[in-house]
């Protein structure tokens, strides 16, 4: 008896079905929306940055700004006399302050002026100064006058140092002067900037001697 034939099979696969593979929307394409809003800020950011960057150094380019000079041309201490039994002390300090604007094509506006008196690190009085427009290239003097009483109190080392200051004619008095100001450039005016000026003075008793110009710091 003849054996039956295999049925032809056609090429199609009959065991078992192979599971499916399913795509998450982060793979394959990248890191999603999130990632390309985040990317494309950054590179706006930075477009900004390079703006400003560009801004800065076409104007410093043009205008070649330059930096505001604080000089303390003349100071004498008219009195200076502690008493040790109250701890009070007595001054009368006049002195001129000029600034010197060296811009051709800057001005300045001193919306706020305040200095303040310091011996061995306590303040002896803050005074208020008027406020002014200075034009390009200026000079502008100020007249200084800290007068007035104060009682301190000064340790045994403080004490020390002011009757050595006291004999040699001449004391170390610190000035401080505290800003707030606005450039004008043609008709442009920038926001109020607040420095301090900090002029380190060695100043003579009135009968002992003659000041040196000394120059201020500024601290932005």
């Amino acid at each position: 008896m003849a054996e039956a034939k295999q049925p032809y099979l056609n090429g199609a696969f009959y065991g078992p079905s192979i599971p499916s593979v399913s795509h998450h929307p982060s793979r394959g394409r990248g890191c999603g929306c999130g990632c390309c809003l985040l990317s494309f800020l950054l590179k706006i950011v930075i477009f900004v940055v390079f703006l400003v960057c560009l801004a800065f150094f076409l104007f410093w380019l043009v205008f070649r700004p330059k930096v505001v000079k604080f000089h303390v041309t003349d100071a004498a201490l008219r009195r200076f006399d502690l008493n040790t039994a109250t701890n009070m002390l007595d001054y009368d300090l006049p002195m001129n302050l000029t600034i010197r604007n060296p811009n051709k094509h800057i001005g300045i506006y001193y919306d706020r002026l305040e200095a303040s008196a310091f011996y061995e690190d306590q303040r002896l009085v803050t005074i208020p100064l008027p406020n002014f427009y200075q034009g390009h290239k200026n000079t502008t003097t100020l007249n200084l006058h800290f007068k007035g009483q104060k009682m301190v109190g000064l340790q045994a080392s403080d004490l020390e140092k002011y009757n050595s200051q006291n004999s040699s004619g001449a004391f170390n008095i610190d000035v401080k002067l505290y800003l707030r100001i606005r450039f004008k450039l043609r008709d442009l005016k920038t926001h109020k900037f607040k420095p301090k000026i900090k002029c380190d003075l060695k100043v003579p008793l009135q009968t002992s001697g003659s000041f040196e110009t000394e120059r201020c710091d500024i601290d932005w």
